[in-house]
């Protein structure tokens, strides 16, 4: 059996900003990734900000992969990670929260199981004959909208986070239980979790950002099912085309408190073929 691309999407939440989403797709694996939003200049990786050289270079080494299992993929891919971040930085780290993370999903076939792996909130749904189910488990965004909502409706309006908010985030993502793909392989390691799943030919996978899944956990346009309903009928770009409109008509993020208007949003569409 192999993967067959069917479609895919990228768009940055920011224009004026870098893309830090990443995903793609080889005939035995395929991946997503949504790097954090740095919270600081760049500096620790030269001009680069950490999300997207994180993004970047777990992307490569995915796409790099010869191993023939989800575990061992992702156990190369955490090394190769830690092995660049070594060689590349051009100084140590003096924070916590100024460590890259991200947030990831792969999938990998395996004669008739498909292997999954995944960290922090990158959905996968599995489409199958009988069923829509969620592979990486149910996603639940309502942590991170109370937590904009606790710091005051309208955060998201401005373009850079800053005061009490930035200080906020920062805090967050320095905590010890922010489970997150790291530079840091034992971390990595630590926090991935993993599933096997049964698949069959014309089995279908959806693999997200929170970006796009938006649509379903924060905007409720759509529950698992309609969602792929949705995307046969209408495709990506379309569905993106809605999600933004959502967003701008939100834009002070009071309906739906967020960190802001719009983040990336990347999804990739593949098929189970034999």
């Amino acid at each position: 059996m192999h993967f067959e691309l069917l479609q895919s999407i990228s768009l940055n939440g920011n224009p004026n900003k870098p893309n830090d989403d990443r995903a793609g797709a080889t005939s035995k694996l395929a991946w997503v990734i949504d790097g954090a939003t740095d919270l600081g200049e760049p500096g620790l990786l030269g001009s680069q900000g950490g999300a997207a050289w994180l993004a970047t270079t777990a992307n490569t080494s995915f796409a790099q992969s010869d191993a023939t299992t989800i575990q061992a993929t992702c156990e190369m891919v955490f090394a190769k990670i830690e092995e660049k971040f070594e060689a590349q930085k051009t100084r140590e780290v003096a924070a916590a929260w100024e460590v890259p993370k991200a947030a990831f999903a792969a999938a990998q076939l395996t004669g008739n199981t498909l292997g999954v792996a995944w960290a922090a909130d990158c959905p996968m749904l599995q489409v199958t004959a009988e069923t829509v189910r969620w592979c990486t488990g149910e996603p639940d965004t309502s942590e991170e909208a109370s937590d904009a909502m606790a710091l005051g409706t309208g955060v998201g309006a401005a373009s850079e986070l800053t005061g009490a908010v930035l200080e906020d985030r920062r805090n967050h993502r320095a905590r010890g239980d922010h489970f997150a793909l790291s530079s840091n392989k034992k971390t990595s390691s630590a926090v991935t979790r993993y599933a096997e799943f049964s698949v069959s030919h014309g089995d279908e996978l959806i693999l997200m950002s929170d970006g796009f899944a938006s649509l379903v956990t924060d905007y409720n346009r759509y529950s698992a099912g309609h969602l792929v309903e949705a995307l046969r009928a209408k495709g990506m770009d379309q569905l993106t085309r809605e999600l933004r409109k959502t967003e701008q008509e939100d834009a002070a993020c009071e309906r739906y408190p967020r960190f802001k208007v719009s983040d990336d949003a990347t999804a990739l569409w593949v098929r189970v073929w034999d």
